[in-house]
């Protein structure tokens, strides 16, 4: 199965991590919203689940346009789930949200440099990115929302379902792919 995924296409690479990231988006916030106890342990576990799944996604597909960054934003991701996994937020600062947004800044970058998506997806995405790091401070994210929160949510969504519904172009691509070896 993991075989037929890998050499799938990058376009049904794309849709399933919108998708997966759609999945995972509802999860959260319903887990969050109406359920309590047990259970809500398990769906925030189902949900993180979905994010390695599309971490691993975006891995694969940002990888022509740069190999170490787009690790690098893997990495930032895994140890963002990893913290929130834990639920582990030292001196009351979410480290999850921290790591997601570096993740969200290096995905603008690749998204922008990429030849296969378009650019505006990158520029929302930083904007993600510098929303989800306003919660290095209390103060700062206190002051900021809801409305950092809800632009966050909204530029990351715009990805996700562009990612679903377009995919990437594959021909610009495979050229990049070929380009970068």
């Amino acid at each position: 199965m993991m075989k037929r995924i890998a050499e799938s296409s990058p376009r049904f690479k794309a849709r399933m991590a919108g998708a997966l990231n759609f999945f995972s988006l509802l999860t959260a916030g319903f887990t969050e919203s109406f359920v309590r106890g047990r259970l809500n342990f398990v769906g925030g576990y189902i949900a993180i689940s979905s994010m390695v799944v599309v971490t691993l996604l975006l891995y694969a597909i940002f990888k022509p346009v740069n190999r170490g960054l787009s690790f690098l934003a893997m990495s930032f991701a895994f140890a963002g789930l990893t913290f929130e996994t834990l639920r582990w937020q030292p001196h009351g600062v979410n480290i999850a949200i921290v790591m997601h947004g570096f993740y969200c800044l290096l995905i603008a970058y690749l998204v922008f440099r990429s030849t296969f998506l378009p650019r505006i997806l990158g520029a929302l995405m930083a904007f993600a990115g510098l929303g989800w790091l306003t919660y290095l401070s209390n103060p700062l994210v206190n002051h900021l929302s809801p409305y950092n929160l809800v632009s966050d949510i909204l530029a990351e969504l715009s990805l996700m379902a562009w990612l679903l519904v377009m995919g990437v172009n594959v021909q610009r691509w495979k050229e990049q792919a070929i380009a970068t070896g």
